[in-house]
């Protein structure tokens, strides 16, 4: 059976390098027979992440995003760093799903997965402060971090018009995160 992997970017925006470089990373896993459902948070529609919110019931986009994350062994993650940290949308959509639901405890959705961090940034270190702290939280959710990680600086003069990488040691990096990721969902699967 093969890996059953969710990816997603932590920028929506229109052009995102990182949804560029997410795009490049699930051909690459693709073609070595994974099974990879590819989502935008946006679709959610989830407000900033409040207890009071969650204490009224919890939104629909919660729900939907947390049976999407339980049905998947393994995330791919694209997310650009913002003022050093965290993608707020990145954030707030993990957040949302760590929380209890179905009866089930928190965490039920996130914990014993692989995940893998990469990250696309126009700035001189490629993301790579903000992939410390989400492999952090990663690591406090219960699980596992693939130890293969790409940090694209100055990516905006990385990629080629037609979504490729110019480079073919960054692509390389790419492919060899992707046979990591899919390899350790391989033995995660039932």
């Amino acid at each position: 059976m093969p890996a059953k992997i969710l990816a997603f970017s932590g920028s929506s925006r229109k052009g995102s390098l990182n949804k560029k470089l997410l795009a490049i990373a699930v051909r690459e896993l693709r073609a070595l027979g994974a099974e990879v459902t590819e989502i935008d948070l946006r679709d959610f529609d989830l407000p900033i992440y409040d207890g009071d919110i969650e204490a009224q019931g919890m939104p629909e986009g919660a729900k939907r995003l947390h049976a999407i994350f339980k049905a998947h062994n393994a995330l791919l993650i694209c997310t650009p760093e913002y003022n050093g940290g965290v993608a707020p949308l990145t954030k707030n959509s993990l957040d949302w799903v760590s929380r209890p639901m179905n009866g089930e405890p928190g965490l039920s959705a996130l914990m014993g997965k692989a995940v893998s961090i990469l990250s696309a940034a126009v700035g001189v270190v490629g993301g790579s402060r903000q992939q410390a702290h989400l492999r952090v939280a990663f690591q406090v959710m219960r699980c596992i971090n693939v130890p293969e990680t790409v940090n694209i600086p100055f990516a905006q003069n990385a990629f080629n018009e037609d979504g490729s990488l110019k480079d073919k040691a960054t692509h390389d990096l790419v492919a060899l995160a992707a046979r990591s990721l899919k390899s350790v969902a391989d033995r995660l699967n039932p």
